[in-house]
């Protein structure tokens, strides 16, 4: 079973998705989203989801530090909603507080990415984040 992870920004989304076997993500691409013209990348969304058969969504939550919903994690939670609508598939959140800051960090550390570089691909290793911190804490039973 595939699984779709999601880092929804307010400009971007970072797709990732899991190996058939759910035990690792990889990284797939960035959709550029204008949420003032109500573009949200769902046509572009909903072929990757053909492409990789993905069966489930896990859609990051951006918490605040205290653990409460702000405006970022209500948006992130509308974007689940509609998604759950047009794709009739099951969305689970994962709490993402930190995810792209860890995200910078090594792109920053380990591979000496240039700033222009990170803002390229940050999205994209952020759902990777997102979705291995998924797998990692619901194992999948063989």
């Amino acid at each position: 079973m595939r699984i779709m992870g999601l880092d929804v920004g307010s400009r971007t989304v970072g797709i990732a998705v899991s190996d058939l076997l759910g035990w690792t993500a990889q990284g797939v691409e960035i959709i550029r989203i204008n949420e003032d013209k109500g573009e949200f990348g769902f046509t572009r969304l909903g072929e990757l989801v053909n492409e990789y058969q993905v069966e489930k969504f896990v859609v990051g939550l951006p918490k605040n530090m205290n653990n409460t919903i702000g405006p970022r994690a209500e948006a992130s939670m509308e974007y689940g909603e509609k998604i759950y609508e047009l794709f009739g598939l099951p969305v689970e959140y994962q709490d993402e507080r930190l995810t792209t800051v860890q995200a910078e960090r090594m792109l920053i550390e380990q591979a000496n990415t240039s700033r222009a570089k990170r803002k390229k691909v940050i999205d994209k290793l952020a759902a990777v984040m997102i979705l291995q911190n998924y797998l990692d804490a619901h194992p999948t039973k063989l």
